[in-house]
């Protein structure tokens, strides 16, 4: 089991990296150039910068049983397919019972969008998020140790 992190505009890297190392688990760091990061613990895999560059280097990389985080439901099917368990930020756990419906959901918003309807952004991030990512990676990490 390792941590794959999609790293562009993740907001929990540094949680992410600190359970890894304190569960001896290999933990990667994945963004592009427009984004800067340094570990001393975890590799940091630099990309170049475009669409979607980062996801396809975790999915290249991506075996079954690692742990990605990630906010993106396309790069989320992706690992699913390669059996690997995914969390987003917030720590959802992204599985074969939710991703169609995040998939749909993603689907729609953009067809609004292409029409020109304004949708709200994300709220702001609380502390409560964090605290629950940190549960659910923890949580997921114990059910799944060999």
């Amino acid at each position: 089991m390792r941590i794959l992190i999609d790293a562009d505009g993740c907001p929990v890297v540094k949680e992410s990296v600190r359970i890894a190392k304190e569960h001896s688990l290999e933990c990667v760091i994945v963004a592009d150039t427009a984004h800067r990061f340094e570990s001393d613990y975890a590799s940091v895999i630099c990309v170049d910068k475009g669409a979607d560059s980062a996801d396809m280097k975790i999915v290249e990389m991506c075996r079954a049983g690692d742990v990605v985080i990630t906010q993106d439901h396309g790069l989320a099917a992706m690992c699913l397919g390669k059996k690997a368990f995914v969390l987003d930020q917030n720590g959802m756990e992204i599985n074969s019972f939710n991703i169609d419906s995040l998939l749909m959901s993603r689907y729609e918003a953009k067809k609004l969008r292409n029409a020109g309807v304004r949708l709200k952004g994300p709220a702001k991030r609380t502390p409560r998020q964090t605290k629950d990512f940190i549960e659910a990676l923890k949580q997921l990490i114990s059910r799944n140790e060999v």
